[in-house]
């Protein structure tokens, strides 16, 4: 028996041929009946579909034959030769007749639900691994971080419901998962269609203080300030400034703590530790009431949860 892919190449060839030894519309169709799975499927669901209502849509059932064994054969969405990438034309029956559509293929939706989960889970400098971790069986969980385990989980499953739960705020030792815990916080938000950012606070503090000569930073200020859920990575790490502590992070924690949207964070201080740091101010000066009015912005707004642990970097 002649193979579909046999067949498809003597078409394509048929304008090099003379008339007389290009297939008739029926030979058409019956190789491709004998040849095309999909089209015996198509048949086998469909019994009162005829020969006549097939080929008076033969160019359609060649379009649908050709598009479904391409993606039998298809090994990457980027390869997909069809007229529509990563679709395929689909059979039907309306009205006793033979019609199609576009259908998109597994692939594609694959890509396309890729895509949706990064435009959710937006980040500034974190390790692709991290945002890689999810709760569903790739975040260990052992004694050290059970109670934060439960804590995120239902901080996702509140915010998801359409409650205001507090914000949480994950301290530790390093190495001890904190980070990859905030990045399965984001996926599992991610799958509820909410959009969270996930910010590696020292390198993001770099870029803001390199950005003030020419106001770039304001955007980005912006966007932490709106986005429905924001995580600071590993906060307290940062080299602060004045102008850091109290028009950067105080901006955009007094608007969020306003507005009722939740603030995640890590860290490898205590809020007491925290405290302490974001007081120290230019030439060692201590401005501990700067510092309280930050912390009043986060200590009021945070269930607080310490992990403990080995450090897991030194033992990969």
């Amino acid at each position: 028996m002649e193979s579909i892919g046999s067949f498809f190449e003597e078409l394509a060839k048929r304008s090099t041929r003379l008339n007389n030894q290009v297939r008739t519309p029926e030979q058409q169709l019956d190789k491709m009946l004998q040849s095309s799975t999909y089209l015996q499927e198509f048949q086998r669901k469909h019994p009162d579909v005829t020969r006549d209502d097939m080929l008076r849509s033969l160019s359609m059932i060649y379009t649908a034959v050709k598009e479904q064994y391409c993606c039998q054969k298809c090994t990457a969405l980027a390869d997909c030769p069809n007229l529509v990438k990563g679709h395929a034309t689909v059979l039907n029956v309306a009205n006793r007749q033979v019609v199609s559509a576009i259908s998109s293929c597994a692939k594609f939706q694959a890509h396309e639900e890729m895509l949706r989960t990064q435009r959710l889970m937006r980040s500034y400098y974190v390790a692709e691994q991290t945002m890689h971790a999810d709760f569903d069986g790739k975040l260990e969980v052992a004694a050290g971080n059970q109670e934060a385990v439960a804590l995120a989980l239902r901080f996702c499953n509140d915010f998801t419901l359409g409650k205001k739960p507090k914000g949480l705020y994950v301290h530790g030792p390093f190495g001890v998962g904190k980070s990859f815990l905030m990045g399965a916080v984001a996926r599992e938000l991610s799958k509820h269609n909410v959009q969270s950012l996930m910010v590696y606070v020292p390198d993001f503090v770099r870029e803001i203080k390199e950005s003030i000569a020419d106001q770039s930073y304001s955007g980005k200020l912006a966007f932490l300030k709106e986005v429905p859920v924001l995580i600071l990575d590993d906060i307290g790490a940062e080299s602060l400034t004045p102008w850091i502590r109290d028009e950067i992070l105080g901006v955009i924690l007094h608007h969020r703590s306003s507005k009722q949207m939740p603030t995640l964070y890590t860290s490898n201080y205590s809020l007491e530790e925290l405290e302490e740091h974001l007081s120290i101010s230019n030439g060692n000066r201590i401005e501990t009431t700067k510092a309280m009015r930050i912390m009043e912005r986060i200590r009021h707004y945070v269930e607080v949860c310490e992990i403990e642990g080995v450090n897991r970097r030194l033992h990969a």
